[in-house]
């Protein structure tokens, strides 16, 4: 998942992020955006949510799709999307992001997948808009983890629980785990494409039509994923800059504001402000 970034460039743009200190692993967001065009960005979480109002456009596993008011948007991890208003007055939308670890364990399931974006479910769509603005607003840990079930208790039907997976599709995923496991320091096309035993050029052209992104901007998802992370520990943006493989503290602030709407020291203070 925040008050309103230094460089939104709509003063009636907002957002806002908590974190539960007994539940890590969940964020809350809550955000209206009217103007702001969020880059390609990833959550490392299930991402599931309402729009309260307007539309919103976004770009999600190689397609476009709208969500207007009143529908249910869904997001497996690790897939990259962006995010822009389809409406006058853009879109005020509210989501939780449940890592896929927390939703095993407190379910007892394993494989969740969603495999739609977005549907039109006026009902589903406020129950789960109800029960998120609950638990934000629930400071009690025995209140929270009843609401969070009965949150994940509603979402449930929407969601599968033995993904396939296309032919060969392992293959990259080796690639993602290398680039999980090498984020923090420079890597080049020869070396990945080396994980799979491809040439470069046919390296690339394979990974964009399997994730729809670019290797490189999966990498960049990765480092502000775990930039996230690092500020919610406390660690001073400076550090983080270092640390995920950035050039400096501009350049972080620069592209984390941009896929996420907020910069790194706002973001820092509201996941801390609890």
């Amino acid at each position: 998942m925040q008050g309103v970034p230094e460089q939104f460039s709509d003063e009636r743009d907002s957002a806002r992020f908590r974190h539960l200190p007994q539940f890590p692993g969940v964020e809350l967001y809550h955000a209206h955006i009217s103007r702001y065009a969020f880059e390609p960005h990833t959550h490392e979480a299930f991402g599931i949510g309402t729009i309260e109002a307007g539309a919103e456009r976004f770009r999600y596993r190689g397609a476009q799709h709208v969500a207007p008011a009143r529908s249910v948007v869904t997001m497996n991890p690790d897939e990259l999307h962006t995010g822009e208003a389809a409406a006058d007055g853009g879109w005020r939308y509210r989501m939780i992001y449940l890592e896929p670890d927390l939703l095993e364990q407190v379910t007892g399931v394993r494989h969740w997948w969603f495999a739609d974006a977005t549907r039109y479910d006026p009902l589903r769509a406020q129950q789960i808009g109800t029960l998120i603005h609950h638990l934000w607003h629930s400071d009690d840990p025995l209140a929270q983890q009843g609401i969070l079930l009965d949150l994940i208790d509603t979402f449930r039907p929407l969601a599968r629980h033995a993904p396939a997976q296309a032919e060969g599709a392992h293959r990259f995923e080796r690639v993602r785990d290398y680039l999980h496991d090498n984020y923090m320091r420079t890597l080049t096309l020869d070396e990945l494409a080396q994980v799979v035993s491809l040439s470069p050029y046919h390296f690339q052209r394979q990974f964009k039509a399997h994730y729809h992104v670019t290797p490189h901007q999966m990498l960049m998802a990765i480092r502000l994923w775990r930039a996230k992370a690092f500020l919610t520990q406390g660690m001073p943006a400076a550090d983080v800059a270092a640390v995920t493989g950035l050039t400096d503290q501009s350049h972080l602030t620069r592209t984390f504001t941009r896929r996420y709407g907020i910069t790194p020291v706002r973001y820092q203070k509201q996941v801390a402000r609890r």
